[in-house]
């Protein structure tokens, strides 16, 4: 019986989801699949792409948990593409080869301005507060008041972070030194910027209501971004996600503090729609200083344009959330423009002649694009599983397909590799870290500290 020999580089939920689909699929060849992943853990941008107080993703853990805990799936971690393996590599043990590296990138914003001392993209960020190896254990906090950038839920993450009491995120798996520095941080007013209206953000209802239960936070919105035009309106009427969204900013609307009138809390979240950035404004040392923006109106074809009113709001920070971007892989295709690689339903293309590269393919947000939610995953992995599945006659021939010389070859590279025991022994470290203090865990963030503990060492 012929048997498909796939490695998957990346380790997050779109490439366990494919691998899990493949497995269960229906097929006339056995199935043998090797998991690489450049960190030492699993489980990509749910362990490391998702604020810690986000206690739903915990669900999707354990689904990905249930399907690496099989066994019928070999986890490589620590093992970085281009490097510790390379594609020449994988074509001499394997029949073919899916990419879900995800995309963890910050997209531009081209404003001036936007390279001043207190600018941040929000991937940093994120990788930073849920204790990714690979950035600076500190981050400056030092920022009073500070601008986000974007009206998408991953704004709304960094919003919430930034001005969320940091002792509120005791119960989670914060990492100590993320606790540490936003407990210290002196901020007192965050500002959310929008180019459209309160009708058309990109929230989804659980994440904006969430940050109206944060303690000792006013939420602050102001009844000049309520005059609704048709079309917001409609989509009020019409569609049940923008209804209930409008209704939390409408009660949001009647609270104490709303249009900047001044409440009790110690901080305070403000929301500004119709605003599209500018400018960066700096100061004489090249530091963040003030966001100067143009109100927008609608055009009434579903866009936006000026109206040439000019504003600026003091800050000392800026964070751009406006869009995550791929990364391209070495000897792999890759369409710099969109940030990812090219494909026709998973099926890689050539980036100069749009011909099928065979035995190469892509799933998750470097096959589409960073969009979806987590769950979106499942149905695109499901689309590229099939052509691998249908294209047998395309597979690599492999010249070492047996099992044993992954291991090998890494071993021969000084590769300090992890496997699932080993992430079995991290999990359960962390955890007990966090179980005298009643927390969910507390994450080893050194690289070094991860591998020590994952191999036993």
């Amino acid at each position: 019986m012929t048997k498909l020999r796939l490695a998957i580089v990346g380790a997050g939920p779109a490439g366990i989801y494919a691998a899990d689909i493949l497995l269960k699929a229906e097929r006339r060849f056995d199935v043998s699949i090797d998991l690489f992943e450049q960190l030492p853990a699993p489980y990509g941008l749910v362990r490391y792409g998702v604020a810690p107080d986000h206690p739903r993703i915990k669900g999707v853990v354990t689904a990905l948990r249930e399907v690496l805990d099989r066994g019928d799936i070999r986890l490589f971690g620590n093992v970085r593409f281009g490097e510790d393996i390379t594609l020449d590599d994988l074509k001499q043990h394997y029949n073919a080869v899916i990419f879900s590296t995800g995309a963890i990138r910050d997209a531009d914003l081209d404003i001036p301005g936007i390279d001043a001392h207190g600018s941040y993209g929000a991937a940093d960020f994120v990788s930073w507060f849920d204790g990714h190896p690979d950035v600076p254990r500190e981050w400056p906090l030092e920022a009073e008041s500070v601008a986000v950038i974007g009206n998408g839920n991953v704004a709304l993450d960094i919003t919430r972070m930034l001005a969320k009491h940091a002792d509120d995120l005791l119960p989670t798996e914060v990492p100590d030194n993320v606790y540490r520095g936003l407990k210290a941080s002196p901020v007192t007013d965050v500002h959310v910027f929008g180019r459209r209206g309160p009708a058309h953000v990109k929230f989804t209802p659980l994440e904006l209501r969430e940050l109206g239960e944060l303690r000792d936070v006013d939420m602050v919105v102001y009844d000049e971004d309520f005059d609704y035009d048709e079309a917001s309106k409609a989509a009020v009427e019409t569609n049940k996600q923008v209804k209930v969204i409008d209704r939390v900013l409408q009660q949001w609307r009647t609270r104490p503090g709303a249009n900047g009138a001044g409440g009790d809390a110690s901080r305070r979240l403000h929301l500004h729609f119709w605003a599209k950035p500018l400018e960066v404004v700096k100061d004489a040392e090249g530091r963040v200083a003030a966001l100067r923006y143009e109100r927008t109106r609608p055009d009434a074809e579903g866009g936006v344009v000026g109206t040439g009113e000019i504003r600026e709001v003091p800050i000392q920070a800026i964070y751009r959330a406006v869009g995550y971007f791929g990364s391209p892989l070495k000897d792999v295709p890759f369409d710099e423009r969109h940030g990812v690689i090219p494909n026709h339903e998973g099926q890689v293309l050539s980036a100069d002649s749009n011909s099928r590269v065979p035995g190469i393919y892509a799933t998750g947000w470097i096959k589409r694009g960073p969009v979806g939610l987590i769950g979106h995953t499942k149905s695109d992995a499901m689309e590229t599983v099939r052509h691998v599945i249908n294209d047998q006659s395309e597979w690599w021939r492999p010249a070492h397909p047996e099992e044993e010389a992954i291991p090998a070859l890494l071993a021969e590279r000084g590769v300090r590799w992890t496997d699932l025991d080993g992430w079995h022994r991290l999990d359960e470290h962390e955890v007990a870290l966090g179980a005298p203090h009643e927390r969910a865990r507390v994450k080893v963030v050194p690289r070094d500290e991860m591998i020590a503990i994952s191999r036993g060492e």
